[in-house]
């Protein structure tokens, strides 16, 4: 088996295996995942496994591992989940593990010893490490405080030791049970289905409950991506799951039902399985308070699930254009608020993650909210990934990304999307929150937008006052105008003269007209300059497209 340098997964759970684990494992440098738990494998976990750089997940759980746990396994950057718990592992728990940015981490059940990190101490769980007593913590209750090695009784000792056995020996039969009804509940799933599940985060739910729920009672939304289901578990957490679109079936029932133009087609799964699942992967990485949360993926030959963190409360959209009298709708103190926040996300996903995220279809219906009305960012990245992956491994870029309304005009003729094309629809969504209109209004006028509609009418005072939302107290609409300008400067129609998401996030907390102006343009040149851009671009109140030729005079 060592001999396979190209294997990546190893999955021997639930065997009979025993012996130690072979130091000749750092032969396999590009392993992705080794699963050992439940066998009797035994002797101390070789250093030489930090040689396989690529492991994304470990579980060494249930068996009989001694010895420390290395140190060096703070040098596996790629590892995402390690289990090593129900072992007999000794020693300290390494400081090193701090380093890895792990969406599970379980030592619990050994014989473990000395201080908890404090770092590992606030990001995990105190399940992550309850089952070691000589385990100590200055801060977490359930164990001794460090430094107290105050005198036991030997007879307190053994009762001690006593209750320890007991519980263990409910904890193993407790395990037991839950092994049987779980193998019981994979025969029967596997019987219908093979399902590949790629676990982010802790799951407290099955693929099959997952699946059984993809039923038209349970559809709450739909869109250019595919169909959203939910999901409401034993325990009574609710969770949200993305149908994505597999064929052509799909794709054309969809655009008959759906509000997006996004013409939506995945390839067959065996084409395109290692570029969805490095797509998938990519975006589970994104941790923010003001972004969605993504469980895990769950794919088969015919069919591919994203499942969400539920929100209850509806989107932007349904608060601003469908809300009726007894919700109420958003006061600007709100609406501010949803626009620092969606901002704040959609920085994260272009500055704040390993490699940048393009939304590809900003709008308000997809800005949830939460019961605190507090924003986040759904769909982020799912353009990309239903439009799919080329053969050759470039991007798909000639079908259409966004919805119409908040679509860069530049994609008409490049038909490439960047940061900036997110920009320019979160401009579009500021305008929402500041007038109350949706981004296509027949009042508008024919093949006209917010955009065209706003920009035409920011010649006086009087004028731009008029573009505010009426529900807004005319006492505050100094500042809903400030966020307008924003807005404007966000739908420039050069792409280099529009601001950076960090940028916006910068200009929206500083509320500053004459500050959020001359963060967009450079600092030599004037106020007017800019004027006589935008005076340029929309003369007479309609756009003037051969304004080009002055561009370059404004540095972005």
């Amino acid at each position: 088996m060592f001999k396979a340098s190209f294997l990546n997964l190893i999955d021997l759970s639930f065997n009979q295996f025993s012996g130690e684990l072979s130091p000749e494992i750092a032969k396999l440098t590009k392993l992705n995942s080794l699963y050992l738990k439940g066998n009797r494998f035994s002797g101390e976990i070789p250093n030489s496994i930090i040689r396989c750089t690529r492991l994304n997940n470990i579980d060494f759980s249930q068996n009989s591992f001694s010895g420390d746990i290395p140190s060096d396994l703070g040098s596996l950057e790629s590892l995402n989940s390690l289990n090593l718990s129900r072992n007999q592992l000794t020693g300290r728990i390494p400081d090193s593990l701090s380093s890895l940015k792990l969406s599970l981490l379980d030592v619990s059940n050994n014989r473990l010893s000395g201080p908890i990190p404090q770092s590992l101490q606030n990001t995990y769980n105190n399940e992550s490490f309850l089952g070691n007593p000589e385990l100590c913590s200055s801060s977490i209750r359930l164990f001794k405080p460090c430094g107290s090695d105050s005198p036991m009784s030997p007879k307190l000792r053994t009762i001690l030791s006593c209750l320890l056995v007991f519980v263990t020996l409910v904890l193993v039969i407790l395990a037991m049970l839950i092994f049987v009804r779980k193998r019981k509940r994979d025969r029967k799933s596997s019987k219908s289905d093979s399902w590949d599940v790629k676990s982010f985060r802790i799951l407290n739910f099955t693929e099959q409950e997952v699946v059984s729920s993809i039923k038209q009672e349970n559809l709450i939304g739909k869109g250019g991506s595919g169909n959203v289901y939910r999901l409401v578990l034993e325990n009574g957490k609710e969770l949200a799951v993305k149908h994505i679109w597999k064929n052509d079936g799909d794709r054309e029932d969809n655009r008959k039902r759906s509000r997006s133009v996004t013409a939506a087609m995945l390839m067959k799964r065996s084409g395109n399985l290692p570029e969805f699942d490095a797509e998938v992967a990519a975006l589970s990485s994104v941790q923010h308070v003001n972004v969605v949360k993504l469980y895990c993926s769950i794919t088969s030959e015919d069919s591919s699930l994203l499942v969400y963190e539920y929100l209850p409360h509806g989107s932007l959209w349904d608060r601003l254009h469908t809300c009726d009298k007894v919700i109420g709708r958003l006061d600007w103190e709100a609406r501010y608020e949803i626009a620092l926040g969606a901002a704040k996300g959609l920085e994260y996903l272009h500055h704040g993650c390993n490699r940048p995220v393009i939304h590809r279809d900003v709008k308000s219906s997809n800005i949830l909210l939460d019961e605190f009305l507090k924003p986040r960012i759904a769909d982020f990245g799912l353009a990309k990934i239903v439009h799919g992956v080329c053969r050759d491994g470039k991007d798909s870029t000639h079908v259409i990304a966004g919805t119409h309304g908040y679509i860069a005009p530049e994609y008409a003729y490049t038909y490439k999307v960047n940061e900036k094309s997110d920009v320019y629809s979160f401009g579009v969504v500021l305008m929402e929150l500041v007038t109350g209109k949706r981004p296509i209004e027949a009042e508008f006028g024919e093949n006209k937008d917010i955009v065209y509609w706003v920009c035409g009418r920011m010649t006086s005072r009087e004028s731009i006052m008029e573009l505010v939302d009426t529900s807004i107290p005319i006492a505050i609409r100094e500042d809903a105008v400030k966020v307008l300008r924003v807005a404007v400067l966000c739908t420039t129609r050069l792409p280099a003269l529009r601001p950076s998401m960090r940028a916006v996030v910068q200009m929206l907390e500083d509320a500053q007209p004459c500050r959020l102006i001359a963060i967009a343009i450079d600092k030599s040149n004037s106020m007017k300059q800019f004027a006589e851009y935008k005076d340029a671009e929309y003369k007479d109140g309609k756009p003037n497209n051969n304004n080009n030729s002055n561009s370059n005079k404004l540095s972005p």
